[in-house]
């Protein structure tokens, strides 16, 4: 029994291509490359414009793969929901984007399985604190303020262990 091949690569959502970092990793193992490289389109897809983490698991005996798909990261994430190119380069002085607390959950979801955070309500601070170092306001507001109301119960109805 040969013991399966992981390679792990960053891709550009739904833009894997045959060169590298694919092909080379890819092309000694003798699977078929361009069905690879089309499996990792086709379930990268969603994450278009962002650099996802990809985990292709290959049995070098029967030519056979999976593909595993993280999530990209948190400061993806933020920069995709609030339509910006990056954060700022000056976080403190000058703000770049705002998102909406549906926007803030919503990234928690997605990132859920990867924080530390041990409850919902706990990842969408973990996600503000993000926004603070990246310049993105969130209701209009300095996150850290967002970051208050939540402790004092502001965002309940949202936050809502059960709405998954």
């Amino acid at each position: 029994m040969v013991e399966k091949k992981v390679i792990e690569v960053l891709v550009d959502g739904g833009k894997a291509t045959a060169g590298p970092p694919l092909g080379p990793a890819l092309g000694p193992l003798g699977v078929n490359v361009l069905a690879v490289v089309n499996k990792i389109n086709e379930v990268t897809k969603e994450y278009s414009g962002m650099r996802v983490p990809v985990k292709v698991i290959v049995d070098p005996e029967t030519k056979e793969f999976e593909v595993s798909v993280g999530v990209p990261t948190t400061s993806a994430l933020i920069v995709r929901e609030a339509g910006i190119e990056k954060g700022s380069s000056a976080p403190n002085r000058e703000k770049v984007g705002n998102l909406s607390i549906e926007q803030v959950v919503k990234i928690a979801k997605m990132k859920r399985e990867s924080l530390l955070a041990k409850t919902l309500k706990a990842a969408v601070k973990e996600i503000l604190g993000s926004c603070v170092s990246m310049g993105v306001t969130v209701e209009g507001k300095d996150p850290r303020e967002v970051q208050r109301e939540i402790d004092e119960g502001v965002y309940d109805s949202i936050l809502k262990e059960g709405q998954q």
